[in-house]
């Protein structure tokens, strides 16, 4: 693409988004932190899906400084179901950061905003060209798809040389008199026209451009270095229950799910039967012993870089006291109350489980 066929692509590109973009309900406000948490939201998850919780996240949480002063915990179970828990307390951790240093209010400088916790490159680069006008290109999946086609890059997009290119040219082509607009308009063609299976090039409005869709070979890019195998990891979980209620215990606030209340338990060794694994991984984890362990069911869930199968077990509390590194990191709840708290999404699988056997359990 030579430097005189820019300013055309954005113009066409510019006009086909004028025409036509998606009634997004962040898109009908320049209001930064509702921009910005439509951002922290669409990381990882479809638009169709982030749609009611943002809607729900705002109405519990219209302005920066309700989301600091509200509990973490909170956040969590307002976040629930849409996985990747990080974003959510990073979300929070940096709203507090801001009522403490800025007010309450986003900083002057996108540079400042990117010291906040889980706030990168394309983060600060989205907010800011969107809601105040700040010439900063984004990179997003989408927009390394379009550019990876529109320059039939050979580079897998994945490897250092490859983003360095597909950065540089995203810096190029930005419009920087419209950068918020011309920013979503070529993540809006990678979501509705470039998409990543069966692009629809006659209908791009930047096809002239395309050099990939020119030698009809839109579809092979981009590359990519070879993925892993994905693993699976068995587990083995408890339901144990004690008059009438069933132990939950809180992960670590740090790493996979933090926050969030599960069903204690743990990995399964290689060979071993599920249910003296069940009965092992209760012992270490909990200091509890149990009895008359009821298959309750597998659940089967995806996390980004691995998969789980979770044999699940019904059990009666028969001695000991919960011993964890936490002593607050466990509760004695009634099923029926199970859903009040934030759980991961595996674990909330197990409750209909619960509640086919009449244990109270919420749908």
């Amino acid at each position: 693409m030579t430097p005189r066929e820019i300013p055309a692509l954005r113009r066409r590109l510019l006009a086909w988004y004028d025409r036509g973009h998606r009634p997004l309900p962040w898109r009908e406000s320049r209001d930064p932190y509702r921009i910005w948490v439509s951002e922290v939201m669409l990381q990882q998850t479809r638009v169709e899906t982030a749609l009611d919780y943002y809607r729900r996240f705002l109405g519990r949480f219209p302005t920066i400084a309700r989301l600091a002063a509200a509990a973490p915990e909170a956040v969590l179970k307002a976040w629930e179901g849409l996985g990747y828990y990080a974003r959510a307390r990073n979300l929070h951790r940096a709203a507090r950061a801001l009522v403490e240093r800025h007010g309450g209010r986003l900083p002057a400088e996108p540079e400042a905003f990117r010291a906040l916790p889980g706030v990168g490159d394309y983060t600060a680069a989205a907010v800011y060209s969107i809601a105040f006008g700040r010439p900063l290109a984004v990179v997003d999946g989408n927009v390394r798809r379009v550019i990876a086609r529109l320059l039939a890059l050979s580079l897998a997009v994945d490897s250092a040389a490859g983003g360095r290119r597909v950065r540089e040219t995203a810096e190029r082509l930005l419009d920087r008199g419209r950068p918020g607009d011309f920013n979503q308009a070529l993540m809006e063609l990678g979501a509705l026209v470039c998409t990543p299976r069966r692009p629809a090039c006659p209908g791009c409005p930047i096809r002239a451009f395309c050099r990939a869709g020119r030698e009809g070979a839109a579809a092979d890019y981009p590359r990519k270095t070879r993925a892993r195998p994905v693993p699976t990891v068995p587990v083995a979980v408890g339901v144990i229950f004690k008059n009438g209620r069933v132990l939950v215990t809180r992960r670590p606030e740090r790493g996979l799910l933090g926050g969030l209340w599960e069903f204690p338990g743990g990995k399964i060794e290689p060979g071993e039967d599920p249910r003296a694994a069940c009965r092992r991984e209760l012992a270490e984890e909990t200091g509890l012993a149990v009895e008359g362990l009821e298959p309750l069911g597998l659940v089967r869930h995806a996390y980004s870089h691995f998969r789980v199968v979770i044999h699940a077990f019904r059990c009666r509390f028969a001695a000991g006291r919960v011993r964890l590194r936490q002593a607050t990191a466990h509760r004695w709840v009634s099923p029926s109350r199970l859903g009040e708290l934030a759980l991961p999404q595996a674990t909330r699988r197990l409750l209909p489980l619960l509640q086919e056997r009449g244990d109270g359990a919420p749908r």
